[in-house]
């Protein structure tokens, strides 16, 4: 059996990953097993670059606040602003530190001049996205910025009397952002604001501008750049998403945090098709968001389970999203040794290669009746490949040792 599995092996590129799939996916995710290891992004970020120099793929779509990743598109883009400004205000969840990603913004930016340079049109530049929403574990941001940027785009393209509100009547029933990002709303609801009366009124008005922003496309696409368009469209799905999750942060019902986790990958899938329908994009994020199966979470309220954003966007895609998922060996730095040989992971690290990616159907064809054990993580950051998953995922890139970043 360790034959058949080294035959299915081959150096990650981008040659490889295609020869995988019936055809160039739309999106094509490539999942991590842990974040914040810059050994996993650098293979991403190489990958990319072959994507685009070979494929023709144009967009990287990452797991960060969608409204902060706007700021590193118009850099990458335009230059707006310094690399410095974009990794600093263009991250989430601490990500804009990162070496690896730091190079990848870096890259891009000098990738667009020299299409700019070379006379190439902007639909040849590469492209930055957000797709996560901005919410970390710990709390969720105010609407603020979404609700009044939508307003305020709407305010200056179409007649004030099809308007549902003014900008002040936003700004009166928002009152202070504190109020919905207190960390003490997650853990007790009764301190979020997303079912009082405000936040009823905000969420119907957050429903009419998206309703005015859709009825008014046909102008809307003509008057302005359709970059503004898009803009606008991402503002209101995370008006309307963010201002749903607090309505649901209030609940107290024992499905609160099954609802929570669902609601966030409703919103990342939503991201992604509005990325999906502007041209090929590589999606990086942690496979439980990106996998075709059920996602599952212990928390502090108990197990819970919901469809990922790639189950998502893959029931409506269908071979246009394709799923790579990454395991890995060793996370020495973080406690995590050798795998069990009786593991997919274990099966892997046997093979000689450092890093390679593997047809994960043939690699369940040549483990025939076998069942992998599946791995069990020392830390909490890892989550090992479940074995169940196999006939979800098209290919897996396996990186045998992470070195400390």
């Amino acid at each position: 059996m360790a034959t058949d599995i080294k035959d299915t092996a081959h150096a990650v590129d981008a040659a490889a990953v295609m020869r995988l799939l019936p055809a160039r996916p739309r999106l094509l995710a490539l999942g991590e097993p842990t974040h914040g290891e810059d050994t996993l992004l650098g293979l991403r970020n190489e990958l990319f670059r072959q994507l685009v120099e070979e494929e023709g793929y144009r967009t990287i779509a990452v797991e960060s606040d969608c409204m902060m990743g706007l700021v590193v598109d118009d850099y990458v883009t335009s230059g707006t602003g310094s690399l410095d400004e974009a990794m600093e205000h263009g991250f989430s969840h601490g990500w804009g530190t990162s070496a690896a990603n730091r190079e990848l913004v870096r890259w891009m930016r000098a990738y667009n001049v020299r299409a700019e340079n070379d006379g190439r049109p902007p639909s040849e530049r590469l492209r930055f996205a957000g797709f996560d929403g901005p919410l970390e574990i710990t709390h969720a941001a105010s609407p603020r910025q979404a609700l009044t940027a939508l307003h305020g785009y709407l305010s200056t393209r179409v007649d004030a009397g099809l308007l549902p509100c003014t900008a002040d009547t936003l700004d009166r029933l928002l009152g202070a952002d504190d109020r919905w990002t207190d960390p003490a709303a997650m853990m007790d609801p009764a301190q979020c604001v997303g079912q009082s009366a405000e936040a009823g009124q905000l969420r119907l008005l957050a429903d009419d501008l998206v309703a005015l922003l859709d009825a008014q496309t046909p102008h809307l696409i003509t008057a302005t750049p359709r970059d503004d368009w898009h803009r606008a469209r991402l503002y209101g799905r995370t008006a309307t998403g963010l201002l749903r999750y607090h309505y649901w942060m209030a609940d107290t019902s024992p499905a609160r945090m099954t609802r929570l986790c669902a609601l966030r990958d409703l919103m990342m899938a939503h991201n992604l098709l509005a990325v999906a329908g502007r041209g090929l994009a590589l999606v990086h994020a942690h496979n439980s968001h990106l996998q075709r199966e059920k996602s599952t979470m212990q928390m502090w309220e108990g197990p819970v389970e919901w469809w990922s954003a790639g189950a998502l966007v893959s029931a409506q895609l269908g071979k246009e999203y394709a799923f790579v998922a990454t395991a890995l060996g060793t996370i020495r730095h973080q406690g995590v040794d050798a795998p069990p040989p009786d593991t997919v992971e274990g099966l892997l690290y046997a093979l000689p290669d450092d890093r390679f990616i593997i047809d994960a159907p043939r690699l369940t064809t040549a483990l025939g009746d076998t069942r992998p054990a599946p791995r069990v993580s020392p830390w909490f950051g890892y989550a090992p490949l479940d074995p169940a998953h196999l006939a979800g995922i098209d290919g897996i890139v396996f990186v045998k040792d992470v070195s400390q970043s």
